[in-house]
């Protein structure tokens, strides 16, 4: 297993990245909250390699996750909540153990009430944005802002008859929704006089293209960054001829692979049962309950779900949330107990304002890291880079996206300025098959059917591939002559894209792409 001191640096540089990491990366990831970890940019922008002379700024894009948010329904503290009841009825708890279901409640209760009050949230509940999450989309676009400050100065000031525009299109998700909100914010409070270029475009459309169409609000395109749940109801393509066709095919493709392939479900249940994953279960369980307790649940005597109703007031009385576990979220063996404390583990960093909660004493560093490493492989076959055997299955639906990069490009590179930037706003499930279907250096890094994923064979790791507010970002320069040059920003560090573009590489620099032969190298 690589140290975990180790780890950061090794696997930036094989994605390709120059890295200024320090140690409060290091730090972060030793703690092992991989998807769930709260932002932070990889590379300090003062490393940045300049642009070669004669060459100027003329379009910015990107794609990044929404922000740190809190859990995305009751299930995991419910149930960890009924286990808990039980032990306490039991007298099975340990002094650690006593001291659990407190911190179980106040996550419960923040997650109840996430968003109330918070200027920009319209829907209180599971599955907001924290104020962490929030701030990271904030100075996210403040750093935007600070790398191309003379650039977006020109923007702001165009007074031209056709002021170019700041495209912003989101997944249509509340969360995804509300990070664009709150990007666009930080955006306009660090260049003034943006304002009136920011622009939300319609939504492709009408879909269903049988039956009653479904109207989607401006800003929103499902195909290009929710194309991992594209459905009939809402986004049926049904003419071979529509630009979105191949995006729903290969959406349903997806779905059912991901629902019944047999290979993905005997892996996945291959991974459960990894008798580490049990053993780590006791070792976290018996630090919290007694051991004929932990007994219990390991020969099947006990088992818990997230049953029950619960209510949450806010402080000034004005807003109430009651909800009811749906009983689908269970714990019916050690390894599930401890799968279910790791999350409430690892969103616990995100909710730090609303919960205030640390749940670093009820999951011991090695145990974590067994547990990340279990969702780590668990996303890489079912979201990542997945089978050899099985090709593009997990990431081919991401192909739309690409081509959406490649097409702002295009435009700029033929003159067309009338875009300044485009900001996309989605989750993990876009983020993830995005950076496969681009090809990244040790992102798309397959295995397999006769090999397992592990953390000794394979560098791919969900904290960089997509931690909180993780994005990509193109940055596109030109000179007088009209040659239009490309760098890419993966979580901010500079990142190199697939490796046979090396050859697309503009001469004497480290990152900058000759646009024109990087969009040949991808096959445009």
């Amino acid at each position: 297993m690589t140290p975990q001191n180790l780890l950061p640096r090794a696997l930036c540089l094989a994605l390709g990245c120059t890295l200024a990491f320090g140690a409060t990366a290091a730090t972060t990831t030793a703690y092992w909250y991989q998807t769930k970890t709260p932002y932070q940019p990889q590379q300090e922008a003062s490393t940045y390699e300049a642009a070669p002379a004669g060459f100027k700024p003329v379009f910015t894009q990107m794609l990044a996750r929404h922000g740190s948010r809190g859990l995305s329904s009751l299930k995991y503290d419910l149930a960890v909540h009924n286990m808990w009841l039980q032990a306490q009825a039991d007298g099975a708890l340990t002094p650690l153990g006593a001291a659990l279901d407190a911190d179980v409640m106040a996550i419960m209760k923040a997650n109840s009430l996430l968003g109330y009050g918070v200027e920009g949230i319209s829907k209180p509940g599971y599955g907001n944005e924290t104020q962490l999450g929030i701030s990271e989309h904030k100075v996210l676009a403040q750093r935007m802002v600070s790398r191309l400050q003379p650039y977006w100065k020109q923007v702001a000031n165009n007074s031209v008859a056709k002021p170019r525009q700041i495209v912003v299109v989101t997944s249509g998700v509340d969360r995804a929704v509300d990070s664009g909100h709150y990007f666009t914010e930080g955006l306009l409070a660090a260049k003034p006089g943006l304002e009136k270029l920011v622009t939300t475009p319609a939504a492709p459309g009408p879909y269903p293209d049988v039956g009653t169409p479904v109207a989607q609000p401006a800003g929103t395109d499902r195909f290009e960054l929710y194309f991992h749940k594209l459905v009939p109801a809402t986004d049926l393509v049904t003419h071979t001829s529509d630009p979105h066709f191949v995006t729903y095919t290969d959406s349903q493709a997806y779905q059912a692979y991901k629902g019944a392939d047999a290979d993905l479900l005997s892996r996945q249940a291959a991974l459960q049962a990894n008798p580490a994953v049990g053993a780590a279960g006791r070792v976290v369980l018996e630090r919290l309950f007694a051991k004929a307790f932990v007994d219990k649940i390991e020969n099947g005597t006990y088992g818990f779900a997230n049953t029950g109703t619960y209510s949450f007031t806010s402080d000034d009385g004005k807003f109430t949330s009651t909800l009811t576990g749906d009983g689908k979220t269970k714990i019916n063996s050690l390894a599930s107990a401890a799968a279910l404390l790791y999350e409430l583990y690892s969103i616990a960093p995100a909710m730090k304002a609303e919960a205030g909660v640390n749940f670093k004493p009820y999951m011991p560093q090695d145990q974590a890291e067994v547990v990340a490493e279990l969702n780590d492989a668990s996303d890489f076959y079912d979201k990542g880079p997945g089978f050899t055997e099985k090709g593009s299955a997990t990431y081919k639906m991401a192909q739309g996206l690409v081509d959406d990069f490649f097409k702002e490009a295009d435009a700029i590179a033929a003159g067309d300025l009338s875009h300044a930037a485009k900001l996309r706003f989605a989750h993990a499930e876009t983020v993830i098959p995005f950076a496969s279907a681009m090809g990244l250096k040790n992102v798309l890094q397959q295995v397999p059917l006769a090999q397992t994923y592990s953390y000794a064979s394979n560098p791919w790791r969900g904290v960089y591939v997509s931690p909180m507010a993780a994005n990509m970002q193109w940055d596109l320069y030109r000179n007088k002559a009209g040659q239009v040059i490309v760098k890419m920003l993966y979580n901010e560090a500079e990142t190199d894209f697939k490796a046979a573009c090396d050859g697309a590489k503009l001469p004497g620099t480290q990152h900058f792409y000759d646009y024109q032969q990087l969009r040949a190298c991808y096959g445009y």
